[in-house]
C-alpha cells in the first residue's frame, strides 16, 4: 500500500537504495567508461548513499535518545540529514552529483512551504505530498545542472532531467510521481548511448545515470511498497558488458582522448558562496570533470588535474579544505592492458589519513608489508580477543550499528599486509564488505571477501587459514571450511509478530537456524536444546558455542552435558564472545 512521505520513508528509501545499489555496484562499476573508465562508479555511488544513510539512523537514534522531544525526526530533519550525509560522504564524480540531486530534493522538501505533514508545513495529502515530490525533483535537477561546471548529456545529469520532466507530468498521489520518476529515467538511461560517443562505442550505458535509475527504483518502491518489477537495464543495440570496460578517456564531449588529467581530486571545503565562485574559474582552468556542490558554507569539491597540488592550493585559498582525497589514475594504456583484470588498481594517496600503512613510503618500503593478513568482523570483546590472538585485525561490530564501508577499509589498510581477506560474519554487511573490498583493491592490496553469514563461520574459517599456502588455496580453504559450518542463535522477542515457526510473543526465546526462526520457546537453555538436536540430527562433528555477555551462569554447561549425552562422538567447544545483543551462537561442523 502507499506510504506517506515522511521521516520514516526517507529512512526506507535509504535503505532500499544501499541495498539496491550493493547488488547492481559491480554491474555499475564494469559499465564506467566516462569521464574516466576507472570502474569505480557503483563503489563511489554504494559509498556516498551509505553516508547519507547513516546521517538519517543518526537523525533518528537522536530523536529516540533525547528527553523532551519528539520519538522521530520531522520529514525537514530527515531530508537535511539525508542531503547532509551524502555531501560529507560524496566520493567520484557520479557521488558528488547525486549529492547534489539530494540536496535539492532537501531545499523543497525540508521548506517551510512543504506540503508535507509531517513538520514540513501546514499539511495537504496525498496531493500536496506528490506535488511537492514533483518539485523537488525539478529542483534536484536543476541544482545538479548548475553544480557541474560543463554539463554532458548523455550522462547523469540527462537522466535526472528526463525523471523530473516524467515526474512533472504525472497525477496521482506520491507513489505515482517517484514510479513515473523511475520509468522516465529508465527511458532515458536506455538511450544515453546515443547521445554519448563513448558509451556507444564501449556498448554501455552511463553508469551514474544507472546508478540513479536503481535509487529512484527504491525511492518508488519507498512510496508505494513494491519494487518496480521492470527487468535489468539494456541499451537497445548495445552489448552487455561481462567485465571493466576499456576505453581511452573521455575528452569534455565524451568522444574521447588520448589521455586525460592524471589526478581526481575531491575535498570538503568550509567556504563563502564568493570564494567558491572564485575556486570554480580557477579549477575550470587546471583541470576538467569539476563538480563543486553543496552551499550554506559546506561544499564538496571534485575535479580531475594534472597538478593536484595546485588544486588543493586554490582550495586553500578559498577557505579550509579538508577530507582531501588524491586518486592517481592509470595511463588510457595502461587500462587497456590490464582490461582483463576483474580489480583495476589506480593508486591512491588519501591525505586526510597520511598514517596509513604505505601512505607516503617510497616505493621500496611497501615491499616491507605482511604477505598476508585477516580481517574479521566481530561482536562482543570475547571475540575480539580470540580472534586478534590468532593474528586477524578486529573490526568491532557494535549492538544495533554495523560498521561502515569505510571501517573496513581502514581495517584493511591498518593489517599492513600486500593480500587480506576480510570476513564480514554478517549476512547485512555482504555489499558493506565487497564496496570496502573494492576501495583497498583501488589502494593495491589483492582483498577476498568470503561471505562468512555469522562469527562461528568466521572462526571456522579463521582455523584453516594457512599464510603460507598461495592466496588462491587459502581463500579455497577458509571458504569450504565457513561453508561447512552451520550456525543458529538464540534471540529473544520484543513483540507479538509471525515467523515462520508461527506466532511468537515478546519474551518468548526464538531459535534461528541459518537465519530463519525454527524454534519459539519459552526459555534459553530448552531453546537452544531443541535447536541442537535439530541441527546434529544431520550430522555433525564438532559444536561451537559463543557465549554472550547476559547469558545465565550454568547454560553452557547445561548444553555442554547434553550434547555429551545425547550425541555420541561429538566433541563441544565453549568461547566467552562477551556479545550483548544476541545471548548465543551456535556453529556445527
Amino acid at each position: 500500500m502507499p506510504h506517506t512521505l515522511d521521516a520514516d520513508a526517507v529512512r526506507t528509501w535509504c535503505a532500499l537504495a544501499l541495498d539496491a545499489l550493493g547488488r547492481a555496484r559491480e554491474e555499475i562499476d564494469a559499465i564506467n567508461v566516462y569521464p574516466v573508465a576507472d570502474a569505480d562508479t557503483g563503489t563511489n555511488l554504494y559509498l556516498t548513499v551509505e553516508s547519507a544513510a547513516q546521517a538519517v539512523a543518526a537523525a533518528f537514534d537522536g530523536h529516540a535518545a533525547a528527553q523532551g522531544t519528539a520519538a522521530r525526526p520531522s520529514l525537514p530533519e530527515a531530508v537535511r540529514a539525508m542531503a547532509h550525509g551524502a555531501l560529507i560522504g560524496a566520493r567520484g564524480n557520479s557521488g558528488t552529483i547525486l549529492a547534489q540531486l539530494l540536496r535539492g530534493m532537501a531545499d523543497v522538501l525540508a521548506d517551510g512551504d512543504s506540503p508535507s505533514g509531517d513538520g514540513g508545513g501546514d499539511g495537504g495529502g496525498d496531493d500536496g505530498e506528490a506535488d511537492g515530490l514533483r518539485r523537488a525533483l525539478r529542483r534536484a535537477a536543476e541544482l545538479a545542472y548548475l553544480g557541474v561546471a560543463h554539463p554532458v548529456e548523455g550522462t547523469v545529469l540527462t537522466v535526472a532531467r528526463a525523471a523530473a520532466d516524467s515526474a512533472g507530468r504525472a497525477e496521482g498521489d506520491p507513489a505515482a510521481v517517484a514510479r513515473a520518476a523511475y520509468e522516465g529515467a529508465r527511458t532515458a538511461l536506455e538511450a544515453t548511448p546515443a547521445q554519448l560517443g563513448v558509451l556507444a562505442r564501449a556498448g554501455v550505458v552511463d553508469a551514474g545515470g544507472y546508478g540513479l535509475v536503481v535509487v529512484l527504483g527504491a525511492l518508488a518502491e519507498a512510496t508505494s511498497g513494491r519494487a518496480p518489477a521492470d527487468g535489468p537495464v539494456t541499451a537497445p543495440g548495445c552489448r552487455p558488458a561481462p567485465g571493466p570496460v576499456a576505453v581511452a578517456d573521455a575528452g569534455p564531449d565524451g568522444e574521447g582522448a588520448d589521455c586525460g588529467p592524471a589526478f581526481e581530486v575531491i575535498y570538503l571545503l568550509e567556504a563563502d558562496e564568493p570564494a567558491v565562485a572564485r575556486l570554480r574559474e580557477r579549477l575550470d582552468v587546471l583541470g576538467d570533470s569539476l563538480v563543486v556542490v553543496g552551499g550554506d558554507g559546506l561544499w564538496n569539491v571534485h575535479v580531475h588535474v594534472d597538478d593536484a597540488g595546485a588544486a588543493v592550493e586554490a582550495g586553500v585559498e578559498a577557505g579550509r579544505p579538508h577530507r582531501i582525497r588524491i586518486t592517481h589514475f592509470d595511463t588510457a594504456a595502461a587500462r587497456r592492458a590490464h582490461a582483463d583484470q576483474p580489480y583495476p588498481r589506480p593508486r591512491t594517496a588519501d591525505t586526510a589519513r597520511p598514517d596509513r600503512p604505505g601512505a607516503g613510503e617510497p616505493q621500496g618500503a611497501r615491499a616491507e608489508r605482511a604477505p598476508r593478513a585477516v580481517v574479521a568482523v566481530v561482536p562482543g570483546e570475547g571475540l575480539a580477543a580470540l580472534c586478534a590472538e590468532v593474528g586477524a585485525t578486529v573490526v568491532a561490530a557494535r549492538p544495533g550499528e554495523r560498521p561502515a564501508a569505510g571501517e573496513l577499509t581502514e581495517a584493511v589498510r591498518r593489517a599492513g599486509a600486500q593480500e587480506v581477506v576480510l570476513l564480514p560474519n554478517d549476512t547485512e554487511l555482504r555489499h558493506t564488505a565487497a564496496a570496502a573490498a573494492a576501495q583497498a583493491r583501488a589502494d593495491g592490496v589483492r582483498v577476498a571477501v568470503i561471505p562468512t553469514r555469522s562469527p562461528v563461520q568466521g572462526l571456522a574459517a579463521l582455523a584453516v587459514h594457512e599464510p603460507g599456502r598461495s592466496f588462491d588455496e587459502d581463500v579455497v580453504a577458509m571458504t569450504s571450511a565457513a561453508g561447512a559450518t552451520r550456525y543458529a542463535e538464540l534471540a529473544v522477542a520484543e513483540r507479538q509478530f509471525w515467523t515462520m515457526a508461527g506466532v511468537c510473543q515478546a519474551g518468548d526465546v526464538l531459535g534461528l537456524i541459518d537465519g530463519d526462526v525454527a524454534v519459539i520457546g519459552d526459555g534459553l537453555a530448552g531453546t537452544a536444546e531443541t535447536v541442537l538436536d535439530r541441527m546434529l540430527a544431520a550430522g555433525g562433528e564438532l559444536v561451537t558455542l559463543v557465549l554472550g555477555a547476559d547469558l545465565p551462569d550454568g547454560v553452557a554447561e547445561h548444553l555442554e552435558r547434553h550434547v555429551r549425552e545425547g550425541h555420541f562422538a561429538v566433541d563441544t567447544v565453549v568461547y566467552p564472545g562477551g556479545q550483548s545483543d544476541v545471548p548465543l551462537i551456535i556453529g556445527i561442523e
